[in-house]
């Protein structure tokens, strides 16, 4: 008999909803494997170079708050990243940027987004740092970014964003929490055909742990990448975020000691807050697969960063424009029998001709005044590097590689109505310099590899030092190049303790650009210190304690930092440390996982005490931090909630330290008061 049609339509609806059901899970699987294989190819890039480097699956930070760069962060032997109480962090990788204050103008470490240059002359500004736009960060220590024409003292950082072969077609995300704190997210990525997309908007808000430090985010990131052939493949980039920030000012240690929620006084009478009003970084890059053992990479960015900074007696409007090209040539082939990998690229940087500042004076309050000062900033970064991996004997590599560097600063009062510095104060300087690379790593086994290299990098300053760092009441002056010669012995493996890295590295530093705030709540003052020695121990340690089959795993992951930065014989201030960074940076967190998808952890931080300024003659206290954090990813991996308790012990400490030339033992307000006890929790869906 035939079955009736209500019949009929059941079944093939059933038969649907059954089709449908498992197309689900099998795009689930292949978006899971996507992301796998790609955390495994640049784990296992990663472990060619000869040298330190971290990678961060995105997938672990998200199991818990992912407010800023330090969440994205945390956990990394060889980085000190902590917030300074907005989206801005302290970020410093081997001693670099280690006195300037977070914010603005970020240094030391050269900044990508998928390969193509965020970093320009200006620094890395920080509008555009979305952690839940990413899928990884690659972190490359020291000259160990080479390849990636970086030559900064602190190396390269490498933000991978989603693409449609690794997001869910739609995801939601919502994060709340102390001092109302909320973060939401909304995203979707997909194949279609030879196309894919990924776009994602996200905003956020938050209080702020101190008086007057409240702020605000929302932005887009977008991608869409075409391939037109098996040899030609295209992706363009589009990111755009405005920001907004009250800023509370550096208090005393006595302060934090006993009032860390407060404002500095002259920032809550002056209403000092930082309004950007939106930053645009658009991109290109472009694959050619030549044959199958060498590929062409070109890449073209443009980046507009407009700035308001209303801090201290003054509010300074800045307009920044740069534009970057990349070319990246890659072959391997057989030399004398020999397995032999080439990398051949070149990088620049270059402002546009309106990039400048004007600066009006502030009567109080949120007052302005009349224009004082025009500022002209004007640079370009171009390097071109040559690299090569040779095979000498089976397992043992050898790499070598040599950049030319050309770096142009220049910097001019174009207006002025004061006399310091006098209108038509310029100054203009260019430098050619170079920086070879010679490395060594052996594969003893699979699990085990040794490395060692040696290399030298170099570093200019910023176009605006060359004005703020002046003297003189009439002139700015030149500045010279910070170098650096830096030798680096390590190894990495696995064995019955767990996965592990560790690292030593010595480096002697040339010039190295120091900034120092003489003044308080004005602009720290840049220049080039005497010989300086930066050495240091990274060590990092992921092991599982125990684990039982249908049971569960205890596991302990730590990353420890040992940080020794001093001057070499300086005629002031002879072998004294250099301030701003601690000694010790020790993090860890115990955790245990269930097969449902549960899990709990504590965690802790310390850091040993920091010198405040270049006397070392007052620090900031040593601290040790205690939290929390237990949450559930579903078995398909589509819902995710987590809870996430930071400093349980409510313990007062300085996050960031501004140091000052010398304080002669006096209690000065340098210091960023880091976050008090906090609850945050979030849900997270993946609709695959």
């Amino acid at each position: 008999m035939r079955p009736t049609l209500p019949y009929s339509l059941l079944a093939l609806f059933v038969a649907g909803t059954a089709q449908a059901a498992n197309r689900v899970e099998l795009d689930q699987v292949l978006i899971q494997d996507r992301q796998q294989s790609e955390l495994e190819a640049a784990a296992d890039h990663l472990r060619e170079i000869p040298g330190a480097s971290n990678l961060v699956d995105m997938d672990k930070v998200g199991q818990g708050r992912v407010a800023s760069n330090q969440d994205v962060l945390a956990y990394q032997p060889g980085v000190f990243a902590q917030s300074a109480g907005n989206d801005g962090i302290k970020l410093s990788i081997r001693g670099s940027g280690i006195n300037r204050a977070p914010g603005a103008h970020g240094s030391g470490v050269y900044t990508m987004f998928d390969g193509l240059p965020l970093t320009g002359p200006g620094g890395t500004p920080y509008e555009l740092f979305e952690p839940l736009w990413l899928s990884r960060a690659e972190v490359l220590r020291g000259a160990n970014g080479f390849d990636q024409g970086s030559l900064a003292l602190g190396g390269a950082i490498n933000y991978v964003t989603h693409t449609g072969y690794d997001a869910a077609p739609l995801q939601v995300r919502y994060e709340v929490g102390s001092r109302g704190y909320q973060h939401r997210h909304v995203s979707s990525g997909q194949v279609l055909g030879n196309l894919d997309y990924y776009v994602a908007l996200t905003d956020s808000e938050y209080d702020g742990y101190q008086e007057h430090s409240s702020g605000s985010a929302k932005g887009i990131a977008a991608n869409v990448g075409y391939r037109f052939n098996p040899n030609l493949e295209t992706r363009f980039y589009l990111r755009y975020r405005e920001t907004e920030n009250d800023l509370a000012g550096r208090l005393t240690k006595d302060q934090i000691k006993h009032d860390p929620r407060a404002a500095n006084p002259a920032y809550l009478a002056r209403d000092d807050s930082r309004p950007q009003p939106g930053s645009t970084w658009v991109g290109n890059k472009t694959t050619f697969f030549l044959d199958d053992d060498s590929r062409l990479e070109a890449g073209l960015v443009y980046h507009d960063f407009p700035m308001d900074l209303r801090e201290g007696p003054m509010r300074l409007k800045v307009a920044y424009t740069d534009v970057s090209g990349t070319l990246n040539y890659l072959r391997r082939d057989t030399l004398f029998g020999h397995e032999s990998k080439t990398t051949v690229g070149w990088r620049t940087t270059k402002h546009l001709p309106n990039s400048g500042a004007s600066q009006f004076a502030r009567s109080g309050g949120d007052n302005f005044g009349a224009r004082s000062r025009d500022f002209s900033y004007q640079g370009s970064d171009t390097v071109l590097h040559v690299g090569n991996d040779l095979e000498l004997v089976p397992d043992l590599w050898l790499t070598t590689g040599l950049a030319a560097i050309y770096t142009r600063r220049e910097s001019a009062v174009t207006y002025s109505n004061v006399t310091y510095p006098a209108s038509g104060g310029k100054v203009s300087q260019h430098d050619w310099d170079y920086a070879p690379r010679v490395g060594l790593r052996y594969d003893i086994r699979p699990d085990l590899q040794v490395y060692g290299n040696l290399s030298r990098s170099g570093e200019p300053p910023h176009p605006w030092s060359l004005i703020w760092s002046s003297t003189s009441a009439t002139q700015p002056i030149e500045m010279q190049n910070q170098t650096a010669t830096t030798l680096e012995l390590g190894a990495r493996g696995d064995s019955a303790l767990g996965r592990w890295d560790l690292a030593w590295y010595y480096a002697q530093v040339r010039h190295e650009l120091l900034a120092v705030e003489i003044v308080p709540s004005l602009p720290a003052k840049e220049f080039n210190a005497s010989a300086t020695v930066h050495q240091g121990i990274e060590a990092g340690l992921d092991s599982t304690l125990w684990e039982q089959p249908g049971t569960g795993k205890l596991s302990l992951r730590q990353a420890y930092t040992f940080s020794d930065f001093h001057y070499r014989d300086d005629d002031k201030f002879g072998d004294n440390r250099l301030p701003g960074i601690p000694m010790h940076y020790y993090q860890a967190e115990l955790r245990y996982d269930w097969p449902s998808g549960f899990y709990a952890g504590v965690n802790t931080q310390m850091a040993s005490k920091v010198q405040v300024d270049y006397a070392n003659s007052y620090h900031a206290d040593a601290y040790a931090l205690l939290g929390a954090r237990l949450g559930w990813d579903s078995p398909k991996r589509d819902w995710q909630t987590w809870l996430d308790l930071r400093n349980l012990t409510n313990k007062r400490y300085a996050a960031t330290v501004t140091p000052g030339y010398n304080d002669a033992g006096q209690d000065i307000a340098r210091s960023t008061p880091g976050e008090g006890f906090g609850v945050y929790t979030g849900v997270s869906y993946s609709f695959r």
